[in-house]
């Protein structure tokens, strides 16, 4: 089993149980078209899946099959035909276009579909910025609430708590989108040194604690906006079955995720430009030292994605090759870090770390207790090294719902931990700080890191020659 990720087991309300990648002794059982072995869902048509999706008068769905279907359905149909299929199908099973509805039946049917339209609403409700999703909803509610007022009680308090998270989800973009581009203007101005009045991350946040939390703060900000469905989205290849075209080519549908990656980029650019700015070496071993001391904080507090930024930032090379200045500097603390975060053994250190953070997370009594916020980079790489390394159909043309399982797992965990509060107070002026503050490129960086300690070889002469 060379090459699969190691995932984390949890046991949280999204987590399906009982994926196991090794072979199975017992015999297949088939119902209705899905696959069962050791009594687990292994693979299915599309068409049984959805089925199994649909509420009848005395069947309701599993969550952990909701959440998993919902998650991985968009790599086969769009969001809006499963919709419209899932409506078509009440419609016909529970006879809703006859003229003389069966009220009793539809009272016990009634609920159920309302709830799986809620579960739908609330944990994919990026789906639903499209006209068609909100007109299959009405379109549900127009069938079913004549057989009882309280239904559009139901339904409207679903539309409304929909409105409310779009338009919050919308409202964090526009911020994160206004932020970015006024960051970017500010990249290119730095090719070198700037003038000595750029504050300097010491003068807006002396204590590494503080910084810790605000950069805590930034990170659950930016997780809160990505939805489940990006993480799937990233990797929509054509469905060999439909061989016209890829779901979702029309939109960029993985944006958060994009701008949250940019953030971590952001972050090991700033940390890299905050050490080599200074002009003096005793400035540039106290920024280091606060930095190692901001990482620390990270670390304890289970943040880390910012943890491993500021690593990154001081490993660049124009910050690692300063040896005069690193030679003021008390490195124990650096190397337990780095050895935490090392990269060996698929990060074996990190995953330990990450399985006491999320287990910590479990038990928790406080939301300081409950924070995880995951290396995000390698959190993709495992999701997609679970994609690429299993198919997402059986050569039979059946969905391989074995592997989506395993998905909605690694997805469902992300999940629970981007739902919690941030318990530290903000400080918009650190906030502020961290998100605007100009940095280097990567050339100003290896420019301003020869004018504090000049080139050592001949390689390094000729890159500062070439710079100038």
């Amino acid at each position: 089993q060379e090459g699969m990720p190691q995932t984390l087991r949890s046991t949280s309300m999204f987590t399906p149980c009982g994926f196991s990648p090794h072979l199975h002794t017992s015999k297949e059982d088939e119902q209705g078209g899905l696959i069962f072995q050791d009594g687990n869902l292994t693979s299915a048509s599309l068409d049984a899946l959805i089925q199994h999706l649909i509420p009848t008068t005395d069947y309701y769905p599993e969550k952990a099959y909701i959440f998993t279907f919902l998650l991985s359905s968009r790599l086969f149909i769009e969001p809006h035909e499963l919709l419209s299929r899932v409506c078509h199908k009440c419609i016909e099973q529970q006879r809703l276009d006859d003229p003389v509805l069966d009220k009793a039946r539809i009272r016990k049917f009634g609920p159920k579909i309302l709830q799986l339209l809620t579960e739908w609403t609330e944990t994919f409700p990026y789906d639903f910025q499209e006209e068609r999703m909100i007109g299959h909803l009405k379109d549900m509610i127009h069938r079913i609430a004549p057989c009882d007022e309280a239904y559009w009680k139901k339904m409207n308090q679903l539309l409304q708590t929909l409105n409310q998270k779009l338009a919050t989800l919308s409202h964090g973009q526009e911020g994160i989108v206004k932020i970015s581009a006024a960051v970017s203007d500010k990249l290119v101005a730095f090719k070198n040194k700037p003038p000595s009045i750029q504050r300097e991350i010491l003068s807006v946040c002396s204590d590494p604690y503080t910084l810790a939390q605000q950069l805590t703060h930034v990170e659950l900000e930016r997780l809160s906006h990505i939805g489940p469905e990006e993480f799937v989205q990233a990797f929509v290849h054509k469905d060999p079955l439909d061989g016209t075209k890829t779901c979702f080519s029309e939109q960029n549908k993985t944006s958060n995720l994009e701008a949250y990656v940019k953030w971590f980029n952001r972050l090991c650019y700033l940390v890299a430009t905050e050490i080599c700015m200074p002009a003096k070496k005793k400035q540039r071993a106290q920024v280091i030292e606060f930095f190692i001391d901001v990482a620390r904080e990270c670390f304890n507090i289970g943040n880390f994605n910012s943890l491993m930024a500021i690593i990154s930032g001081m490993n660049m090379s124009p910050v690692s090759r300063l040896k005069k200045t690193w030679s003021k500097v008390k490195t124990a603390k650096f190397f337990i870090l780095e050895h935490q975060m090392d990269p060996t053994g698929n990060f074996y250190n990190y995953r330990t770390a990450l399985r006491g953070a999320a287990h910590r997370s479990l038990t928790a009594h406080s939301n300081r207790e409950k924070i995880v916020i995951p290396f995000f980079s390698l959190l993709i790489k495992d999701i997609y090294f679970l994609n690429e390394g299993c198919a997402n159909r059986l050569p039979n043309g059946h969905v391989n719902f074995e592997k989506f399982l395993e998905l909605a797992k690694q997805v469902g965990e992300f999940i629970t931990w981007k739902q919690v509060e941030c318990p530290f107070e903000q400080d918009p002026n650190i906030i502020h700080y961290l998100h605007t503050a100009p940095i280097f490129t990567e050339d100003g960086l290896y420019l301003a890191s020869y004018e504090s300690e000049s080139p050592e070889n001949q390689t390094e002469k000729d890159r500062w020659k070439s710079l100038r």
